[in-house]
């Protein structure tokens, strides 16, 4: 379990509010649920912006088969004890 809490979706301006309602649907459409780590990101809007750039760049590029991306990922989480 977290130490820190989720960011609820009521929490925030109403731009925040829509940002964050639109990520955990989406999220919650691709995943089945809304994972932890969106949800601890969500607290602070900037670091949250950056966070999502960052995984679209990163599911956007081709140069890498769908499959490598996802042992690659298995193997980092495996490696620093990630429970994602």
């Amino acid at each position: 379990m977290a130490r820190i809490s989720g960011a609820a979706n009521n929490q925030g301006g109403p731009l925040v509010r829509l940002f964050k309602s639109l990520v955990y649907s989406m999220t919650r459409r691709r995943l089945g649920r809304v994972i932890m780590p969106i949800q601890v990101t969500a607290h602070h809007p900037k670091l949250f912006w950056g966070y999502l750039q960052m995984e679209q760049s990163q599911m956007g590029s081709h140069l890498v088969s769908h499959k490598l991306k996802g042992l690659a990922e298995l193997r980092v989480a495996t490696l620093v004890g990630c429970p994602f």
